[in-house]
């Protein structure tokens, strides 16, 4: 095996973190107490301690006070579509190459943050949907992801409002998708997405896709028996058949993909499950290909679960601040996707070997905090009412 003639140093990370940040999001100086360096060095090791900018600032007395950081942060922001432009910017500046040589299988998925206060200034900054966590209100958050021998990667970002159509949010990705050089192979969508606007657009762009195909219509227990797309969820085995959706007067025809297996006690569950997808543009060699190419969509909880590891702490009505803090963790997770792809994976004939055991990602999140923390005078005292009794501190 070769051995490694190289060493990655939480400051070399550091730094390709900050430049990176510095150069695509455009910030700039609030005064000579608050530099672009200072204010990225706070946002950076929010995220990565998963507090907030205010407590960075308490903990840290090289640091402007937050109420300067949070000026300096409102300051910087330019409007909702520049941001996006900017962030997205960021994803693609760090994507490895070989993502864009040839078209890939994209991802498209919905994240909702949970929000339990008003919106700032008009309603639709605040999306609704079933409850979780305590609230139906969320700020949502749409994303173009894409897998490739092992490097998961984000391509797209975009805030989604309330009312928006998901066939303008699927149109959106996949142009900025398209901007960062990457051409989609297929398109795999959550079941959220099937709907005749979304298909009708896939169709027309001529963008082959896959996803569950929602069962509604009648049940089998009616008098009349089942109908719509419930019929496929009595299905006696797997098999192909086409489907039309209809959505008043417009109409969109898929064809459909009925996998049919043994629970045997997976889930604690027992008895036969019916897996329904829609798709068009494709030709599936097997039922067992379709249920296995569609699985490679949950990457995309990974990265969502990443991000949640990186997202800075913040209880402000502002949608802008919110929507670059998840840039902000995604832009970091992408970082760690190509120092893997560029620095730590293992040269070899075929293709490089992935070694994530070098460098997790928690790991990274820690390195950028200890480089910042060693930049700044640590604050670790606490103001208290009494002292510690001698017994208990012996």
């Amino acid at each position: 095996m070769r051995q490694p003639q190289y060493t990655l140093t939480r400051q070399g990370v550091h730094a390709v973190a900050i430049h990176h940040l510095h150069q695509h999001l455009g910030v700039r100086d609030f005064s000579p107490r608050c530099t672009a360096a200072m204010l990225l060095s706070a946002v950076v090791a929010a995220a990565a301690g998963l507090t907030s900018l205010v407590a960075v600032a308490r903990r840290l007395l090289g640091l402007p006070s937050g109420e300067t950081i949070r000026k300096a942060l409102l300051a910087n922001l330019p409007g909702r579509a520049e941001l996006e432009r900017r962030l997205n910017r960021a994803l693609a500046a760090a994507l490895p190459r070989g993502l864009t040589r040839r078209p890939q299988p994209l991802a498209i998925d919905l994240t909702l943050r949970p929000y339990h206060g008003q919106p700032l200034r008009d309603p639709a900054e605040v999306y609704r949907s079933q409850a979780k966590n305590g609230t139906s209100h969320f700020h949502a958050y749409a994303t173009a992801y894409v897998v490739r021998r092992g490097r998961r990667a984000t391509v797209a970002l975009t805030a989604v409002s309330r009312g928006e159509a998901m066939d303008e949010v699927v149109r959106r990705l996949l142009r900025r998708a398209g901007r960062a050089g990457v051409r989609p192979r297929y398109v795999l969508l959550d079941r959220g997405f099937c709907s005749v606007a979304v298909i009708r657009y896939l169709q027309a762009a001529r963008r082959p896709f896959l996803m569950p195909l929602p069962l509604r219509g009648r049940k089998a227990d009616h008098p009349a028996g089942p109908s719509g797309s419930r019929v496929f969820a009595y299905a006696r085995r797997s098999g192909w058949a086409e489907y039309t959706l209809t959505s008043g007067r417009r109409t969109a025809t898929v064809r459909v993909a009925v996998k049919c297996r043994n629970l045997a006690g997976q889930w604690g569950r027992r008895g036969r499950q019916r897996l329904v997808y829609a798709f068009w543009g494709l030709m599936p060699p097997s039922v067992d290909w379709v249920r296995q190419t569609y699985r490679d969509r949950f990457g995309i909880e990974t990265s969502y679960r990443q991000m949640n590891q990186a997202k800075v702490h913040t209880c402000t009505r502002n949608p802008d601040v919110r929507l670059l803090f998840v840039g902000v963790a995604l832009v970091l997770r992408n970082l760690w996707v190509w120092l893997h792809h560029h620095v730590l994976a293992m040269p070899r004939r075929g293709g490089r070997v992935l070694r994530l055991e070098r460098l997790r990602f928690k790991l990274l999140l820690r390195w950028l905090a200890a480089v910042i923390e060693s930049d700044y005078v640590t604050y670790d005292e606490a103001t208290a009412e009494r002292t510690i009794p001698t017994a208990v501190a012996a």
